[in-house]
Parts: structure tokens; sequence; C-alpha cells
């Protein structure tokens, strides 16, 4: 059976708040985790009024401490903002609260604004995006207290130790993302949420291009996609109908909160936003929990992918969480009626 997992944006709806937000995706990480997700990741964005995880560490344990058996990570983190040593400190005091649950994925995206990007400098020697590799190198080194002799960090460790590690992974919405996590070994999820057009080549050029280290042997790979699923095709558009506008507004230079399906009907849209709109919303994988598996099924076999991180936004939190409940089950369903047909004697 695929393995199934979340990325958690923690989006604010208008007429909630971000507290509400944040208690949502405590309470939706418990829910996925009953459904049978494998892994639960939270995102990181900085000024901005349509999320509220600014800081993933931070999330990540307080949701860690509400679950048992789900893998807890970040979705990730903006490492050009950053210490490796300090980044490899979080995670490593996540990890021996939490031995063996937590996941680190790393993305060199801002996640914010240029002047935002600017204030969460460490000062006037910011890390430039082309140190970015030399970054990732230095995380590593630093959680695996890896140093070599004679390299000027050597006797510097990132602590607390214990007996686990978090899982490194490289996050990316481009072949150059890829390229990163084949180079250092890393397991890779592409967003195809975001790029769904740089799907097979970035896919293409991490297996191409990949080289053991960091844990794995050979590939593995996830994609992040976004999915709805609702009793009935129709009901899943509609639901979709809040985030497909949110990203429209986005790619036309503007933010803000979720708005109801029903003042999504409501709005005005231009000519430009219409079509930009219906682009959009053709990105999503959407219909009935059997559907969403069955497109992601086939998606999944054109790319050969390990796993999907599904992303999901709805305007109210219920609905959210159906629509996890109801693809999960499918995929269980799916899997109980392969496993039967291969026990069966042939007829």
């Amino acid at each position: 059976m695929t393995k199934l997992g979340v990325l958690d944006q923690s989006p604010i709806r208008e007429g909630a708040t971000a507290a509400v937000a944040l208690r949502e995706s405590v309470d939706l990480a418990k829910a996925c985790e009953r459904f049978g997700y494998h892994r639960y990741w939270v995102a990181e964005h900085h000024n901005t009024s349509s999320f509220a995880g600014s800081a993933p560490e931070i999330l990540i344990g307080r949701i860690a401490s509400e679950t048992r058996t789900i893998r807890i990570g970040a979705g990730g983190v903006m490492l050009p903002h950053y210490s490796p040593l300090k980044v490899a400190e979080c995670f490593k005091m996540l990890d021996v609260f939490y031995p063996g649950r937590i996941d680190l994925g790393l993305g060199r995206a801002p996640g914010a604004d240029p002047r935002t990007s600017a204030a969460l400098q460490p000062g006037p020697k910011a890390y430039p995006i082309e140190v970015f590799p030399q970054q990732i190198d230095l995380l590593q080194k630093f959680i695996d207290d890896d140093f070599p002799p004679g390299h000027p960090y050597q006797g510097i460790h990132a602590m607390p130790v214990g007996p686990t590690r978090p899982e490194i992974w490289m996050l990316g919405s481009s072949v150059q993302g890829a390229l990163y996590a084949a180079e250092f070994g890393l397991p890779y999820c592409h967003a195809h949420f975001i790029t769904p057009e740089q799907t097979e080549a970035s896919l293409s050029a991490y297996r191409s291009h990949f080289k053991p280290g960091g844990g794995l042997s050979a590939p593995y790979a996830a994609l992040g996609v976004n999915a709805l699923a609702a009793d009935t095709p129709e009901q899943a558009r509609h639901l979709a109908k809040p985030r497909n506008l949110w990203v429209t507004h986005l790619l036309m230079g503007t933010r803000g909160r979720f708005i109801s399906p029903e003042l999504v009907d409501a709005h005005p849209f231009t000519p430009a936003e219409r079509s930009l709109y219906e682009r959009v919303q053709n990105r999503g994988v959407v219909g009935s929990g059997e559907e969403c598996r069955d497109k992601l099924t086939a998606l999944g076999a054109q790319h050969g992918v390990d796993e999907f991180i599904l992303l999901t936004i709805t305007y109210l939190h219920a609905d959210r969480i159906r629509s996890y409940e109801r693809i999960a089950a499918a995929f269980a369903a799916k899997s109980g009626m392969d496993a039967q047909s291969r026990t069966e004697p042939n007829r």
C-alpha cells in the first residue's frame, strides 16, 4: 500500500484567528493518526494573514506531544534563514523527546516576501542562496556528528544526543531542489501542488543523479498533491473553491484569508481572474474518496513515487478532517481487496 502523509499549512479562514488555526492543526494531526496516515508535516510561512505556522519546530513539538505513532515533521524549514547548527539542535531536541518520529524537511524558498526575508536574516552576513548546498552539508554533519579530522567545526556537537536521528528530506518545486536531494542522497518530495508541470523533469533528475548517502542507498520519492474528497464530486469541487480562489489571488500578487465557498460564488470575477481560477482548479485531485484514490494511484504509477503528502484546505475544519478520512478509508479498502484477491485460490 502506498504510504499517505499530510502537509498542513495551518490555514486561517475568514472570521477565525491564528490561535484557532493552530488548535485545528493539532486536532487534525490526531485525527490523521487515527486514520492511518504515516507522517504529518507542518509548513513555514512568515508575515502572512493566510497561514499561522511561522515556527514549525514549536508546532511539531506540540503536535508530537498529542500523538503517539505518526511521524511529525517540517514541510519544511527554509534553511537559508538559519544557522545549520541551530536547526540541528532544534530537531535533535525534538528527536530526543519523540525518538524515531521526527522529520526535517528542508526548503530553499523564502516562505515570505523579500522585505520579510530580509528581516529574518541573522545580520549583515546572512546566507546567500548560493551557499545552500554548503548549509545542507553542514546540517547533515551536525545531525550525524560526522565532521572529518581537520574540519573547522570538528569537536562542535549539536546537542542533545539521542538514540535516533531526525529523518532529513529535501523538498522542492523545481529540478534544482531535486538535484540537491540527489547530490546529498536524501529522500525527495516534489511539490506537485505548486508546479505540476515540473514533476516529471524533477523526479527524473533526482533518480538519474542520485548518489547513495544521507541514510539512503537508492532514491526515495514522494509527491505533494492538493487533494480533496467529499461525498460527491460536485460537493468536493464546491469545498475546493476557497483554496482555488486564494491561489488565484496569490498568483495575481495578493493574499488574504480563506473565505467560504458561498462567498467565492458571489465574488465578482474579472475575465483574467476567471481564466486563472479555472487553470488552478484543474491542478488538484478532487472527487469522492474512491475517485481521489484512483487519481492518486494513477499519478503515483505515472511518476513511480513511494508516498503521497496530501495538502487539503477547506473553509470548515470538519470538511478537512472528513476529506482526509475518506481518502485514507478508500486506500485501506482497496488494499484490503487486493490482499484478499492475492489469497483467494484460482478458479
